[in-house]
Order: C-alpha cells, then structure tokens, then sequence
C-alpha cells in the first residue's frame, strides 16, 4: 500500500487577524507547516498549533520565510544567501522552541512563499535553506517541491529528502509552480484537485497545465490552509486517496 503525507501551511495569522481554519484542518492532515512569526505567525498562534497537532497527532515542522508580513511571505526580497541561511535558522530555532513548549517536536522543514520558490531555481538559495537545517538540526527532513533545486540542495547538504506536489496549483512544462498572476496557477474546485491529486499519485509524476507528465518521487502532498476552500478540498483530497487505497500518515 502507497502511503502519503498531507500537510498543509498553518498559523499563518497574526495577533488579532486570524488567517484559515487551522483546528478543522488539523483535524485532516497528517503534518502542519507552521509559520515562525516573520511572513505570519506569532507566539500565541504558533504555541495553539503545535499543542492541537500534538493532541491530534500531526506531526508539525517549521514554515521559515521572508520576513514581510504586509506581502504575506510572497514578494521577493534581495537578501543575500548569508543572510537567508541565519533567517532559516532564526525562525526553525523559534519553532522548535514553541513546540517544545507545546510538548510536541518539529521533524522537518519547509520552505514558504517567495523564499520557497526562488529555492526551486537558485540552487545557491536552496544551498542556503539547507545549511540553516543542517546546522541548527541535522536530523530534520527537508520538505522540498518535487523536482526542484530545494531538492539538489538538501541532498548534497546529506538531509533527509521529502518531495511534495501540490493540490491546489498548476504546473509549468518545467514542473514549476504557475505564477500567481498568470492563468492556471490556481486550483479551486476541489473534485478537479483531487482527481488530479490522484492520477499524479498512482502515475507517480507531476501533471503540468498541458497535461505532460513529469516523474518523480512523491512523499506529500500540500493543500495551502490560507484560502475559503482549503478545508473543503483538502477533506475532498484526503477522501480521493483514501478511496484510491492510499495510507494517509506524516513521513516523520
């Protein structure tokens, strides 16, 4: 039998402003990628994730991005690969410490937003990411887009490997994630990403916006926590696999 992670990005709100439905969707996934304060995130949201996760036993691990809460995370900031490297390490350290708190632990790494897409195509940023895990925890998993520089990366930095797909976006002919700002990034109707979801896991490839297939390997896969619908799809996700005969459970 497959077996397959789903994760998805959590305590992605910050002080008064509540972004997603983090307790429905801990109630499906099998890890949560929790933010570390600096795209989103803060003490209290982050401490109430990992002790939920905890009770409900979802594995967690830290979400490190850009520190820009205005852009979310999203806008490409010129920070050098010294600077990313201890920006990794500074929000992986905070998130260990709040799960720590929580009486939960982290067991891997994913990188957010910007940060995480420019990881894919700049190997001396995936470099970055992978030398902050490796220094502050050798033993985390990089969770890394499949087929992507982030996955070179955390393999030459001798880190154990995860690749994910994703449910809810599109691919380009180069197994890129879609831009949001172009046509085919998003993914809303839950039925198409979970039979998509599906055909990608029992193919074991990405399905690009032509409908070319790219292989790889295949260990999560990630319903992003921070739209209207991200519980509804990844309900509809979760039920598709299940159904295909697919064990849901975290990697880690």
């Amino acid at each position: 039998m497959t077996t397959i992670d789903l994760n998805s990005d959590l305590a992605e709100g910050f002080g008064a402003y509540r972004c997603g439905d983090d307790e429905a969707m801990l109630s499906i996934v099998t890890s949560a990628n929790v933010a570390c304060g600096l795209h989103a995130g803060d003490p209290e949201i982050m401490a109430n994730a990992f002790a939920v996760a905890r009770e409900r036993g979802v594995a967690v691990g830290a979400h490190p991005g850009f520190p820009d809460l205005w852009g979310f995370g999203r806008r490409r900031i010129p920070f050098s690969t010294g600077e990313i490297e201890r920006l990794v390490a500074y929000q992986i350290g905070a998130a260990a410490a709040l799960a720590a708190y929580a009486g939960h632990r982290i067991t891997y790494v994913k990188p957010h937003g910007a940060l995480g897409n420019i990881a894919c195509e700049e190997r001396p940023v995936a470099d970055a990411i992978a030398r902050a895990i490796k220094a502050v925890d050798p033993g985390l998993s990089f969770l890394a887009t499949a087929l992507t520089a982030q996955v070179a990366a955390g393999e030459a930095a001798g880190l154990t490997v995860r690749q994910e797909i994703f449910a809810d976006r599109g691919y380009t002919e180069e197994g890129l994630l879609v831009s949001r700002s172009l046509p085919g990034a998003m993914i809303t109707d839950a039925q198409e990403a979970a039979e998509r979801v599906v055909a990608m896991v029992r193919e074991g490839a990405i399905i690009t916006l032509s409908g070319a297939r790219l292989p790889t390997a295949i260990e999560s896969i990630c319903v992003h926590g921070d739209s209207s619908h991200a519980v509804a799809m990844a309900r509809q996700v979760r039920a598709a696999l299940e159904e295909a005969g697919v064990r849901l459970a975290a990697f880690a």
